[in-house]
């Protein structure tokens, strides 16, 4: 089922695209058009500050195709024809995921690339590198289950696609482009509690070399939370559209 998901995904070429320009383009636009009037309140290099946040977006929004996808072969038939292979539910999700793991890592590695042509510089060691790759992994991982728990969800593949918008929007509420205190005061509570600022915080600190404090284990516990919560989501709602 994975290698099944995989072709389809290799034959979406706009779909990959896409998802790898956003990121870049949004990274380009934050670095060159705002970076020099936010970098006073970062403290330093915005590149370095900013491109953990644009790792994470471009996670999020390559993630959100997975609704899509499950959307599609729930309502195009080709459940049933599985099923009746033998083949079972958590197999049919499962290659989803997997596909959107692997498309992840290749559009991040691009990202990524572009990030050092661009200036970024990270102080971190071979295990900080290896701690940071495990937590967007485990992004990628929970927001690829959740996003499949939403192309159950709903009835169309059109609706499916809002959820990329979701995962567009709660960056921006974050510590992704600015730090938290600059945020108007009835906003930070939002910004400061919301998972994916821990993510981000923690990513941001292994890779500059800086204390990590309590965002590793805020960051794997959000992860590993939203993971739980949306595998057992997701078995539940497919075995009941089934049924």
């Amino acid at each position: 089922m994975s290698g099944r998901c995989i072709r389809l995904t290799s034959r979406a070429l706009d779909a990959i695209i896409t998802s790898v320009m956003m990121p870049v383009m949004l990274m380009l636009v934050f670095v060159y058009l705002f970076g020099g009037a936010i970098k006073n309140s970062t403290g330093g290099d915005y590149v370095n500050y900013v491109i953990p946040g644009v790792l994470m977006l471009c996670a999020g929004w390559g993630s959100a195709a997975t609704a899509v996808n499950v959307n599609l072969d729930m309502n195009g038939g080709i459940v049933d024809r599985l099923r009746s292979m033998d083949v079972g539910g958590t197999a049919v999700l499962c290659g989803h995921v997997v596909a959107s793991v692997a498309r992840n890592v290749v559009s991040t590695l691009i990202v990524f690339g572009v990030a050092l042509l661009i200036g970024f510089r990270a102080d971190a060691d071979v295990v900080r590198w290896i701690a940071a790759a495990g937590v967007l992994l485990m992004y990628m991982l929970a927001a690829s289950w959740l996003a499949a728990v939403f192309g159950l969800l709903v009835k169309t593949a059109e609706a499916a696609g809002g959820f990329s918008f979701l995962m567009m929007f709660v960056p921006y509420v974050s510590s992704a482009f600015v730090p938290v205190s600059t945020l108007p005061s009835w906003l930070r509570g939002v910004a400061k509690h919301q998972p994916v600022t821990p993510i981000i915080e923690c990513l941001r600190r292994l890779l500059n070399d800086q204390p990590l404090g309590d965002n590793a284990w805020l960051a794997v516990a959000w992860c590993a939370g939203i993971l739980l919560v949306s595998v057992v989501l997701a078995d539940r709602t497919f075995r009941r559209r089934v049924a």
